[in-house]
């Protein structure tokens, strides 16, 4: 492995030697005081009252020939070392000319290049944000039929082109990038989001638990719809301020890419509960919505602290599926759900016959339907599929596949064939307070 290596770096660095050997033979000493010496020629130029393409001929002449070891005439005219040209060296330059604009036309092409060029030469300069400001000034000043001429209306004196650039209040976008900088990525752990996701997952499991099914599920679909509503404005002109609320409801259990044009897990996280209480039967969909509440956040801690551990990560090798997580992520989620779904089952409403299959029935149900709310996490991809922005011809809005859709309605079907494998009634009753 090293050896190859070793090899590839070699042939891709040999032709650069070689060139630069055949350029230190032939340009074995370079005088500094050439490129000097030629700008100096041409400043002089300037001043006197001679052509200046003529001089700066001269001093380019003058500089190739101490570079080729030449000598002046007799007349000290060096130009006798610049080398010629025949006709066919310019090969219809006018022929070309035709086929191009007059600085009377719009020719966006150009304005787009100019902007391009000068923002990537800001990258370099001190002051990045005013060379692209001015870049993009100048782009719309000329589209607009503006001047960079001192004089002209459309620029300062100072030939500043941002007075042309269109003004906008802080209320037009109420500084969700501003907020953006004071959340955490993904990559964080973010006990404060776990803690908060735990906690609404419960809370929606005892909603459904308490609320008749004919009652939950159109509570449900509103406050989903309401949701998504959000969702598509706050981004909008004059919606700003629902990024405040937003910020101000959830604070540090917002992740930073939620205010950077993504949408919230909360649409995500509703819309996961509507589905789940919609499809299966109630003690179902409780406890799907109880392993969103719990494998959820558990995987995902568990599988942070052990993402050192090389051979537990899975990076490519499942087409995909599982994307930047791990099995030790997934066995801890997975154990953590164990206890919590052993206590529900336990203290269900079972009636005169007791759990079918006793106590080794019970400890399978809870420890399998752990495992399928952990993998079902475990399946979805870090950084999460994304629709494509146009689906044919058509805007989209930035919908991708989340865990909280996922989970929830993954764990509550399983939650049906593991009831079926064991034997247990599709209609079991929970208690009163799920855990109590």
């Amino acid at each position: 492995m090293r050896l190859s290596s070793s090899f590839s770096i070699g042939a891709l660095l040999s032709p650069w030697l070689i060139v630069a050997t055949f350029a230190a033979v032939n340009f074995p000493i370079t005088p500094r005081v050439l490129p000097h010496h030629t700008s100096r020629v041409y400043s002089s130029s300037l001043d006197a009252k001679q052509i200046p393409v003529l001089a700066a001929k001269d001093a380019l002449a003058y500089t190739l020939m101490q570079q080729r070891g030449g000598s002046a005439d007799n007349n000290g005219d060096f130009t006798n070392q610049l080398p010629t040209f025949s006709d066919s060296d310019n090969e219809g330059h006018l022929e070309i000319a035709k086929k191009l604009k007059n600085r009377n036309a719009t020719n966006l092409s150009r304005k787009i290049n100019h902007t391009s060029r000068v923002y990537s030469s800001s990258l370099n300069a001190n002051n990045n944000a005013a060379a692209a400001k001015d870049a993009l000034a100048y782009t719309l000043m000329q589209q607009r039929g503006g001047s960079t001429a001192s004089s002209a209306p459309s620029s300062n004196n100072n030939g500043d082109f941002t007075n042309q650039l269109p003004t906008f209040s802080d209320s037009d976008n109420e500084g969700h990038l501003e907020i953006a900088k004071k959340l955490k990525n993904r990559n964080a752990t973010n006990l404060s989001r776990k803690i908060t996701h735990a906690a609404f997952g419960v809370f929606f499991a005892c909603l459904n638990q308490f609320i008749p099914r004919a009652k939950f599920v159109p509570i449900m679909i509103g406050l989903t719809g309401f949701t998504l509503l959000m969702e598509l404005l706050r981004y909008r002109k004059g919606f700003g301020w629902i990024n405040s609320a937003v910020h101000f409801c959830l604070g540090g259990a917002l992740r930073k890419h939620e205010m950077e044009g993504k949408f919230t897990g909360t649409f995500y996280y509703l819309a996961g509960v509507t589905v789940s209480a919609y499809l299966f039967p109630q003690t179902a969909a409780t406890m799907g919505i109880c392993q969103l509440a719990l494998a959820d956040p558990s995987a995902s801690y568990f599988g942070r602290r052990t993402r050192h551990i090389y051979w537990s990560r899975i990076e490519g090798q499942l087409g995909g599926i599982g994307r930047n997580k791990g099995l030790l992520g997934f066995l801890g989620g997975a154990l953590f759900c164990f206890p919590f779904n052993y206590r529900v089952f336990k203290i269900a409403k079972w009636g005169a016959d007791g759990i079918p299959g006793g106590n080794m029935s019970l400890v399978t149900v809870s420890l399998l339907l752990g495992m399928a709310g952990a993998f079902a996490d475990l399946a979805v991809p870090t950084p999460a599929l994304v629709m494509p922005k146009k689906v044919l011809g058509v805007p989209v809005p930035p919908f991708h596949v989340d865990d909280n859709v996922v989970v929830p309605i993954f764990s509550g079907w399983a939650c049906t064939k593991i009831f079926e494998y064991v034997g247990w009634d599709q209609g079991l009753k929970l208690a009163e307070h799920i855990i109590l």
